[in-house]
């Protein structure tokens, strides 16, 4: 499968100033980050991509959208995919409010609060998910698209934590990486 890490964002943009959390959740792409994406886009046209798989947080689903629109593929929600909360960024958008965007997506998969939060303090967010949780997370999608036919044919728009999950290391906004789930995780395949 292609993991593409979605363009970059308003968060990204000033946390790499400071490594400040500009206190932003569910952040869209900026302008820079949708050009990533439509270059992501036009760099996929010559490869057999199929299907897009996307994760619900705004970024991700902007990113696939963008490419989507350009291949002319459908885009499939994953909440398994999701990024590794520690941040503002990570705190999500409600399905009803995510329907009213991308009103041709299916959200019906996902809890009204998807994203890791603390039960009982919704102020909290999302923040320090453990990681363990991640890796149980990717483990269970990596499984799913092990047992899927067009796996190779699968365009997946997440996040670096899922992708460093998957190949063992970080990849840039808007960059891919490969990766066989058929393989352990750490695994990179050359694109």
């Amino acid at each position: 499968m292609i993991l593409l890490r979605h363009g970059q964002t308003i968060f990204n943009l000033h946390f790499s100033k400071d490594r400040i959390d500009p206190g932003v959740a569910d952040p869209p792409l900026t302008e820079l980050g949708r050009a990533q994406a439509l270059a992501a886009a036009r760099s996929l046209k010559g490869r057999p991509v199929g299907r897009i798989v996307a994760s619900p947080y705004t970024r991700a689903l902007e990113t696939a959208e963008i490419v989507a629109d350009d291949l002319g593929l459908a885009v499939e929600i994953d909440p398994d995919i999701r990024e590794l909360a520690g941040y503002s960024c990570d705190i999500g958008s409600e399905p009803d409010i995510l329907k009213q965007r991308w009103r041709t997506w299916d959200f019906s998969e996902l809890q009204p609060r998807w994203w890791a939060h603390h039960e009982g303090d919704p102020a909290a967010g999302g923040l320090d998910e453990p990681e363990t949780r991640l890796i149980e997370r990717i483990e269970r999608f990596r499984s799913r698209m092990a047992g899927r036919q067009d796996w190779s044919e699968t365009l997946v728009v997440c996040h670096w934590g899922p992708i460093r999950a998957l190949i063992g290391r970080r990849v840039e906004n808007g960059c891919f990486a490969r990766h066989d789930p058929t393989q352990p995780r750490g695994l990179e395949l050359s694109l």
